[in-house]
């Protein structure tokens, strides 16, 4: 079985010339990022010890002057999802638990699966792969009016599709 890996934060550029580094946190409280233990990049393959300071700083263990930090800058920071609390409210779960549950049509029929959940600031959308291909659906509530983690499964109402006819003097594709 795959672990699940949850990214929790990111590794920002230098302050100072002491190895600390600007720490964006995804967590409700920032200061909780050390909580989760050591935290790892996206393949799991390093570690990264971290400890938050005020101001939306923190201190990576090891690093310890401008250079060593400048080549972190943009690193990802994971948790292995079992590490995480479970959601507080039952209608709450965390986007990456929709990730390989099966999609449906309102009518039942079957749709595809979950491969993942992608974010380019626009708001998150469902990419769900199917026997078509590859679907891309907006993570809202008219397009995934059910979200069922308990019983494995999403309901989507996918949009319909957009096509843009060329304009003139355009060739069409």
């Amino acid at each position: 079985m795959v672990t699940k890996r949850v990214l929790i934060g990111e590794i920002g550029r230098p302050h100072g010339v002491r190895g600390l580094v600007r720490l964006h946190a995804f967590t409700e409280d920032p200061k909780a990022i050390s909580a989760y233990g050591p935290l790892t990049d996206a393949a799991g393959t390093r570690r990264y010890a971290v400890s938050p300071l005020p101001g939306g700083l923190g201190r990576i263990e090891g690093v310890a002057d401008r250079d060593a930090a400048a080549r972190l800058t943009g690193t990802k920071l994971y948790v292995e999802r079992d590490r995480l609390p479970p959601p507080a409210d039952p209608d709450e779960f965390l986007l990456c638990d929709l990730e390989g549950l099966p999609a449906f049509a309102e009518d039942g029929s079957a749709l595809g699966t979950v491969r993942s959940v992608e974010e380019y600031g626009a708001g998150p959308f469902l990419v769900i792969q199917g026997e078509g291909g590859e679907r891309l659906v907006p993570f809202t509530k008219a397009a995934v009016p059910v979200v069922d983690i308990a019983g494995g499964r999403v309901v989507v109402v996918p949009p319909p599709e957009v096509v843009v006819p060329p304009q003139d003097g355009e060739a069409a594709a």
